[in-house]
């Protein structure tokens, strides 16, 4: 490769010189040239972008040009994350925030469980995302504390890093198949220490996009460790929803009291509107 740009100069010498002969001249010089003049003429002719075929045959149609390749997204737009009018109920603007190099995080107490047995929380790592909250809207006639309707997490990824993702799921979650959380908790007669124990499962696969999952938390109503008695009721479930879309992929969490068909139905349309940020595209 260092020969090269002296080879190419030399080119464009001899391109300078070249004049166009008539057919009798040129007979009569090819048999005067040498074996690697001729080789030399084709590679001018070659880089020059000119055809030695179309000296001598008539001019065809040109060859119709291949469609352009789809350019490749690289920010998440807000077109990519499920818009209000994907949810059942009224919510107000979402509030949304870029990241850059994030952790795919699928649950906070998922990764303390697994840090808390001295293992890494095994989240793979984004080249970027977009994250929103949308709030539920209150009527005036009935004012409430505003409480959190979805919370998405949309990243691309490296696209063997989010097929990846899926496979790993089973091994994520299977050390906190059975995990005892002790720590404390706030009750009317002040804080006391607690015992809840978490059993994380994947419950459902492949509903939506390219990939999908939903994560399951099915806790037990927490006990106070001095008494052994409990101290409140059997809280729901913790439901987290991934979806891939490509090089993509978004995860869900429903606010207090969603249900698990609530979230498929939200993965579903966020898996839709995830085709606006996707590599390739949908």
């Amino acid at each position: 490769m260092r020969d090269d740009p002296t080879f190419v100069e030399q080119i464009q010498r001899d391109l300078r010189d070249v004049r166009w002969l008539g057919p009798e001249e040129i007979r009569s010089r090819a048999r005067r040239r040498s074996q690697r003049k001729v080789v030399v003429a084709t590679v001018v002719l070659t880089l020059a972008g000119v055809s030695a075929v179309a000296v001598a045959a008539p001019r065809q149609s040109p060859t119709p040009a291949l469609p352009a390749a789809a350019p490749t997204r690289h920010e998440i737009s807000t077109d990519g994350l499920l818009q209000p009018s994907d949810l059942p109920q009224r919510v107000d603007v979402p509030l949304s925030q870029l990241g850059l190099g994030e952790p795919v995080r699928l649950a906070d107490m998922l990764g303390y469980c697994r840090r808390s047995q001295g293992r890494s929380e095994g989240w793979q790592m984004s080249i970027l995302s977009r994250s929103q909250t949308l709030v539920r809207k209150h009527s005036p006639s009935s004012p409430t504390e505003p409480d959190s309707a979805i919370m998405q997490d949309v990243f691309r990824l490296v696209p063997e890093a989010a097929t990846q993702l899926f496979a790993d799921l089973d091994d994520l979650v299977a050390p906190c198949a059975s995990w005892l959380s002790v720590g404390p908790i706030m009750t009317a007669k002040g804080s006391r220490t607690a015992e809840v124990l978490h059993r994380w499962s994947v419950v459902r696969r492949g509903f939506a996009g390219d990939d999908a999952a939903i994560l399951r938390d099915s806790l037990t109503a927490p006990r106070d460790v001095a008494t052994g008695q409990p101290l409140g009721d059997q809280p729901s479930p913790i439901l987290v929803a991934v979806v891939r879309v490509g090089d993509t992929v978004s995860v869900l969490r429903l606010g207090y009291g969603g249900t698990e068909a609530e979230l498929v139905q939200l993965a579903v349309a966020a898996a839709a509107r995830m085709c606006a940020a996707a590599n390739p595209p949908c």
